[in-house]
């Protein structure tokens, strides 16, 4: 445990070889200071043999209080067993401190014939034992803090593989809507057109999807993708209306490569055409253009006397999306005459870690 690097890592919160090695050091010198005060009262000979024997007792003190930290971390790992473990850690550091010094003491008594006294002893073991306690306070203290900071990672990956989740359920939620709409409009085809028509519409159909399928996973794309995508959506639809949808594009090439949510932009233009009237006397106009970092999709209000069958979840699909991924949110705006929504263009920065 004490030569395997990465166990020391996973119990000790840290690699606590120099520390054992100067702490054992410190400490030994404080013993020897406490009980003999050797290199004040004796020749260097002398003072080196006392010193070496509390060096002994502080290298037994310390691995044997260090076993008893990584057994505890074993036993109590939860931060609820804090309380718990450090209770019984102090308890281990009494016992050992005092099961050290007396079978010590006695081995040493021996070695030199002398006579070991416990109740002599009590008074200068009380200090080691705070020390003691104070080293294993700093290991807690750095202990802590370390599972503290791994706690907060773990939490932020679960988080993150909850956000990519919920975006992979919007990412796919847009593609049904998408087709959802999509065979409305081949109903329709079907039912006022040629079968050449509807053929020509699933041909196309298959275009947009083939573009779905290449978008991949991806939560952003650049806009001129996204344009791309949405002027194949609008020449699918421009064979059902033909004049009577008009796009206005207005979006200059510097804006092209900021990011943008896939199928936005397609969303918007999908509700925009499935919610108002496209017909030679109320022809419908979208405009689509760029506005202090927004991409800004409008529309004059001229609302279907029956609406078709909807999912309801075009709009708040793009919304949920957003906020996935970013503080930057759709502005959406109704004065009762024009529609108008705004979704964001995103650069690297506005992106949420």
């Amino acid at each position: 445990m004490f030569i395997n690097k990465e166990k020391r890592l996973k119990y000790m919160g840290f690699d606590d070889t120099w520390f054992v090695i100067i702490g054992v050091i410190i400490l030994s010198f404080i013993t020897d200071y406490l009980f003999n005060n050797s290199f004040a009262k004796h020749e260097l000979k002398w003072a080196v043999i006392n010193w070496s024997i509390s060096l002994v007792f502080s290298i037994c003190n310390w691995l044997i209080m260090r076993v008893n930290i990584i057994y505890m971390r074993k036993k109590f790992p939860a931060f609820k067993d804090n309380p718990k473990r450090i209770f019984l850690l102090f308890l281990t550091i009494v016992i050992t401190v005092i099961s050290v010094d007396t079978l010590g003491g006695i081995i040493v008594g021996k070695l030199f014939n002398q006579t070991y006294y416990f109740n002599e002893r009590y008074d200068i073991l009380l200090p080691i034992i705070i020390i003691s306690t104070m080293v294993m306070a700093m290991y807690e203290a750095i202990y802590y803090y370390v599972r503290l900071q791994r706690s907060i990672r773990e939490e932020e990956q679960a988080k993150r593989v909850v956000v990519l989740a919920q975006l992979d359920a919007l990412r796919n939620q847009a593609q049904p809507h998408f087709f959802f709409n999509s065979l409305n409009t081949l109903r329709d085809i079907i039912d006022q057109n040629s079968k050449e028509d509807a053929k020509q519409f699933v041909d196309k159909l298959s275009d947009v999807y083939r573009f779905i399928l290449d978008a991949g996973n991806a939560n952003l794309i650049p806009l001129r993708n996204e344009v791309k995508f949405a002027r194949a959506y609008i020449h699918i639809q421009s064979e059902r209306f033909g004049d009577n949808l008009k796009l206005n594009w207005k979006l200059p090439e510097t804006a092209l490569d900021s990011m943008i949510v896939p199928m936005s932009l397609q969303l918007l233009l999908e509700n925009a055409i499935k919610h108002n009237v496209v017909s030679r006397s109320k022809p419908l106009t979208i405009t689509v253009a760029i506005k202090d970092d927004y991409l800004v999709v409008n529309n004059k209000i001229q609302l279907k006397s029956t609406q078709l069958p909807s999912t309801k979840v075009g709009l708040k699909n793009i919304e949920k999306r957003h906020a996935l991924i970013s503080d930057k949110l759709p502005k959406i705006e109704n004065d009762g005459n024009e529609f108008t929504v705004s979704i964001p263009l995103l650069q690297p920065s506005d992106i949420l870690t």
